[in-house]
């Protein structure tokens, strides 16, 4: 019999979402008139919209909302940018995490749904309800000082990472796992990754690349100096403990956003949120086909197929 308790990570857009709220990535070029285009499309999909209010003064328009207002008001964001766009609006707009649809404006995107030139298509997939929802695991950093007193930082999509700062000396971290003791990093920093982060610094790193709906978490060193220190790959369900060695500061960094001291003595603990970030997605696109894409995985010379046929 099947488990039950295991969550089913996709799920089929239920009801058309009543209000789209429109986030551009100001700084992106073609932006502007990717927003014109998209603004055409939903008045002729009669979709309501809002417009965040940077995003809005890109076309001359004026808006009071802010991200976090406009989430308050919408259903669904849909953002036009890259990855990290699609990041910064759920990090503005946590802890409402509204489902987002992107749009991708640039050339690798691992979290956009469809590219800029397909804005007619994704305004369709909204008008007819044809995307599924992926519900991407978030991890809760907290950091408890020498009191115990907790300081929540707040979620992260991809990666927290554990880094030296501008010093050029290793980094000494101890890591727990559930309060048990596993090992000492001697690194550049430490990356712990979801499986949606697996495709970012972490497979720089050379994590492994983990498919979404996987309960796992990952631990990578970054450069280590032993060659023995390898990505680890843990259970979501366990809770994972960071101290910094003797007198040493390190600092935190919560998908790529300003980093944060952790001062000596203070531990910093990750674990699986209870909350999920919904992303829309297409449901005739698997992430081995965004993978082969994203990443130019070709395999062999012959195709699928031929090796099928002829196999050696």
């Amino acid at each position: 019999m099947q488990d039950q308790s295991r969550e089913n990570t996709k799920t089929q857009a239920i009801l058309q979402p009543s209000i789209i709220g429109l986030i551009a990535h100001i700084g992106k070029e073609g932006a502007a008139s990717l927003l014109k285009l998209v603004i055409e499309e939903l008045e002729e999909q009669h979709i309501r919209f809002l417009i965040e209010k940077e995003t809005a003064q890109l076309i001359g328009h004026n808006s009071p909302l802010d991200e976090e207002a406009l989430a308050k008001k919408c259903d669904l964001l849909l953002v036009m940018g890259g990855d990290g766009s699609i990041l910064r609006a759920m990090h503005r707009t946590s802890p409402l995490l509204k489902p987002i649809f992107g749009l991708n404006i640039g050339s690798l995107g691992f979290l956009t749904c469809l590219s800029a030139h397909d804005y007619k298509r994704a305004i369709q997939c909204l008008a007819n309800q044809t995307y599924v929802l992926s519900h991407r695991s978030l991890l809760d950093v907290t950091i408890v000082n020498q009191q115990n007193q907790q300081e929540n930082l707040g979620n992260a999509l991809n990666d927290v990472v554990i880094s030296r700062g501008e010093r050029s000396r290793l980094v000494s971290l101890s890591v727990f796992i559930d309060n048990h003791f596993f090992t000492e990093y001697h690194a550049d920093g430490l990356i712990i990754a979801t499986p949606t982060g697996s495709t970012a610094y972490s497979l720089a790193a050379g994590g492994p690349v983990v498919m979404p709906e996987g309960r796992v978490l990952l631990i990578s060193p970054i450069c280590p100096h032993a060659f023995s220190n390898r990505s680890m790959v843990i259970s979501d369900q366990s809770t994972i403990r960071i101290q910094s060695a003797g007198l040493q500061e390190v600092f935190i960094s919560l998908d790529g956003r300003e980093a944060r001291l952790l001062k000596p003595q203070e531990n910093l603990l990750l674990s699986t949120s209870l909350q999920k970030l919904p992303l829309a997605m297409l449901p005739e696109t698997t992430f081995a086909e965004i993978l082969c894409t994203k990443l130019q995985w070709s395999g062999s010379n012959l195709t699928n197929r031929e090796r099928l046929k002829d196999p050696i």
